[in-house]
């Protein structure tokens, strides 16, 4: 028979979620994969419960839900600092995975090339690929995972379609600066790319850092696919609601990539999520407040162990340094960590273009017993996952 297509040939099954199959099969604690083990705010279930029983069951419009559209533009007006219109410049996609793999279709033709800074979430590499087009990766520095602004213009050099911008970043927690941002800017209209955002983790940002949305810089709204979910924000990683805000022009072509993708999102589910979308400010500073609390009994955690790691700014994965237990393959690490300690993690080299085998990703969006759980059983990494 003849060949299937090629174009998946260079990357392999999702790792995180390889990882959450390897974390059932031995019993471990899942902090690989980034879901919580708590429920959504109950005004949110609640929403959902009267939807189950009155509706709506059938397709929404393809691009959203008129009440979804506009409870989410009158959040995001507010807190992005722009003004945005549910009408033209949303569309209401299947999680940020479509939004993201929507927005790189939207903007990329076969043979153009899409700027990924490296560590990356793994989407992003295989989005630009299955689009047709080629990745140019630029590191990020640790500890603070600072880029290199000359090589971030060599990149643009390249005349690069668009620039992939994960911020807060999965899986280092970098919150880029405004000053960062702001040499974002000046090379994506200097070299005329466009600039696709991943802000997840808009809210999920520990004290000094702040979170600046990318399309509210000056001029930049106008070239910026700004994309996002309620699954981190309002804790409802299975309802799979994502959006891109754009531009009508962009938005006009982002729609019709999504209605040729998935035809729309869950319309209940979109009825019911209009609940959260109207909550007030003080929810997202009890989320805020409530994350910074798991991050810092998790890294606590982690020091009494005397097990290096980061320190994330935002969202809620930390990367640790198991280089002391010399294993040439992060995988296999991970692997025996699930089976012999009983902890699930993701190895970091799914997330560098760099050679990278020393790291593997955790989460804390768990409840306190799950972490300290965890922690109970990390207690014995060293003498289980000795290779002496």
């Amino acid at each position: 028979m003849r060949e299937l297509s090629g174009r998946t040939a260079s990357f392999t099954d999702s790792v995180i979620r390889r990882m959450t199959r390897v974390s059932l099969q031995y019993d471990a604690v899942n902090l690989s994969q980034g879901f919580p083990d708590f429920d959504p705010p109950k005004e949110i279930l609640d929403s959902l419960a009267q939807v189950a029983a009155r509706g709506p069951h059938q397709y929404s419009i393809t691009w959203g839900a008129q009440n979804f559209r506009e409870a989410l533009a009158a959040k995001q007006s507010r807190f992005m600092g722009i003004p945005v219109d549910p009408n033209t410049q949303i569309v209401v996609t299947c999680g940020s995975t479509e939004a993201m793999m929507a927005a790189v279709m939207t903007v990329a033709d076969p043979g153009d090339k899409v700027i990924v800074f490296s560590p990356f979430y793994e989407n992003y590499g295989a989005d630009a690929i299955l689009s047709g087009a080629e990745p140019i990766y630029v590191p990020l520095a640790p500890p603070d995972f600072h880029f290199d602004p000359d090589v971030l213009e060599d990149a643009f050099r390249q005349r690069p379609k668009a620039l992939i911008l994960c911020n807060p970043s999965n899986p280092c927690g970098k919150v880029f600066t405004r000053a960062e941002l702001e040499i974002i800017a000046r090379l994506a209209e200097k070299y005329d790319a466009y600039v696709i955002t991943d802000e997840v983790y808009e809210y999920i940002v520990y004290a000094p850092h702040e979170h600046v949305y990318f399309a509210s810089l000056p001029g930049m709204f106008e070239r910026t696919l700004s994309c996002s979910s309620l699954s981190k924000t309002y804790s409802i990683t299975g309802w799979r609601l994502g959006y891109i805000i754009a531009p009508a022009r962009i938005v006009d072509v982002a729609r019709k990539v999504h209605d040729f993708l998935t035809v729309g999102a869950a319309a209940p589910l979109q009825e019911a999520a209009v609940t959260g979308l109207n909550f007030g400010d003080d929810y997202y500073r009890a989320l805020q407040q409530t994350y910074t609390e798991k991050r810092s009994l998790f890294l606590s955690g982690l020091d009494a162990l005397k097990i290096a790691h980061t320190d994330p700014q935002g969202a809620y994965y930390v990367l640790l340094d198991v280089s002391e237990f010399g294993y040439d393959s992060d995988v296999d690490f991970c692997v025996d960590l699930a089976r012999k300690v009983g902890v699930g993690a993701v190895p970091g080299s799914s997330f560098f273009h760099e050679p990278v085998n020393h790291l593997i990703r955790m989460h804390f969006a768990k409840r306190e017993e799950t972490l300290n759980e965890a922690l109970n059983r990390l207690e014995s990494m060293r003498i289980k996952m000795s290779r002496g």
